[in-house]
Formats: structure tokens, sequence, C-alpha cells
């Protein structure tokens, strides 16, 4: 089972929106939201909600395809997200994720007893390559009593 096929099984929210997993790799992970009119707002685009909810979940694919193999130990959680709505959003649109520091450094953190916290930086854009989106989620890894 793909990190994709995981989430979409595990969380319902993603499943809800219909999120798409397109690409799940430690480096990078791109998420799509369909053009649903049942999830736009008022002037016909995806509702900020429902990107709120693509950038966390494209966020939370590479936080498992860069922590996966940490599972047994530890717990990854959302920390905190800001998110910054530059451009007005038509249509489908994509998010794409990555780390904001080496998973290496991270996993040294857990491995030193810590709890380590991480950005992951989230590019969320229209069919047309422009950005409509900024988003910044911190996770950590909370370790297993």
């Amino acid at each position: 089972m793909s990190i994709g096929e995981m989430l979409a099984a595990t969380v319902p929210m993603a499943r809800t929106l219909n999120i798409e997993f397109l690409e799940t790799t430690p480096e990078k992970a791109v998420v799509a939201l369909p053009d649903q009119s049942e999830y736009h707002n008022h002037v016909g685009g995806p509702h900020a909600g429902a990107m709120f909810t693509l950038g966390e979940s494209a966020s939370g694919a590479i936080v498992l395809a860069a922590f996966g193999d940490q599972l047994s130990r530890a717990v990854p959680l959302a920390v905190r997200a800001d998110i910054a709505y530059k451009k007005l959003a038509m249509g489908p649109v994509t998010a794409t994720a990555t780390l904001g520091r080496p998973a290496a450094d991270v996993v040294a953190e857990l491995d030193a007893g810590e709890r380590p916290e991480f950005p992951v930086t989230v590019a969320i854009q229209r069919a047309d390559g422009a950005v409509t989106g900024e988003m910044t989620v911190v996770w950590t890894l909370r370790p297993n009593s």
C-alpha cells in the first residue's frame, strides 16, 4: 500500500475532499484537489478550508515518507500551521510539500531523546502554475512512552 493509499484510507477528511496523492517521496509530496463545486467558496474557487486541508495533507504525506521508519517509536503530530492565500484559486489545485530540515537531523534529535520539531513548506498552485497559497506546517515526532 502506498503512502497516498494509506492516508486516503485512514484520514476521512482527505477522502471526503477526494484528495489525490500524486507523488510521495521523502524529498517531495504532491497532492491534488479536483475542482468540485460542493467545496467552492463564494467566488467559485476552492474554499479556504479545502485548500488548508490540501496543504496539510501534502505535509503529512511527506512526513510519513521521510519518517515512516520511525513510527514504531514516535508519532508524527502537526504542532501549528500558517497559511497565506496569495491569489485567487480556480479549478483544480495542487500542493507541493518539502521538508524544511534534513530528515537525518530530525532523527538525530529523536535518537538523543528529544522531541524534534521541523517545518514543512507547501506551495499551492493552480493549473496554470500560479502560486495561490503558501503554507508552513510545523510537525513534531512525539516519542512513544
